[in-house]
């Protein structure tokens, strides 16, 4: 397999293993990218993310194998929620599902979606986390107060990063 590409349309088998894995950290069902003479899509469904399928007319590229590049099955409950731990009696760190751009408003004109002192509720919109070229709403699946905002609007941020503290209900 190569894992250079051979012209600037394709991935190479870094980039791939990162789709991959923002696909099974994420609520995105399913990625499909194409440009000029490739196409990749990876979808997950029964709870497993499917290995990649890469088309190219020219030449065949085989796809990584699930176990070469996620280690195993992926479970529906590690990919459909961000995850919040808890640090305190009542205080818990909302981390980030998702690799991405952080957004704390749905646009540059908008309010922001919470600031510190907001209650929130289960399924609340905390912020947007954008990943190539999609914006993903981000929703809270504690209630709470939030105590503290981590990430400034507009910063990367990585998978599993602390984004927000709220004071649980």
């Amino acid at each position: 397999m190569a894992t250079k590409p051979t012209s600037n349309s394709e991935l190479d088998f870094k980039e791939i293993q990162e789709l991959v894995r923002m696909v099974t950290k994420s609520e995105i069902m399913e990625l499909e990218i194409e440009r000029k003479d490739f196409r990749i899509k990876i979808s997950k469904g029964g709870g497993m993310i499917s290995a990649p399928q890469v088309y190219q007319p020219q030449a065949q590229i085989s796809a990584p194998s699930q176990q070469t590049v996620l280690n195993g099955p992926v479970s529906e409950t590690t990919t459909s929620k961000p995850v919040a731990e808890e640090e305190g009696e009542n205080l818990y760190t909302f981390k980030s599902p998702m690799i991405g751009t952080f957004y704390r408003t749905p646009s540059p004109e908008k309010d922001v979606f919470v600031k510190v002192g907001d209650s929130i509720s289960v399924g609340n919109v905390l912020c947007i986390i954008e990943a190539m070229k999609l914006f993903n709403e981000i929703e809270s699946d504690v209630a709470g107060k939030i105590v503290k905002i981590l990430v400034e609007n507009g910063k990367p941020v990585e998978y599993d990063q602390p984004l927000f503290l709220i004071q649980k209900d």
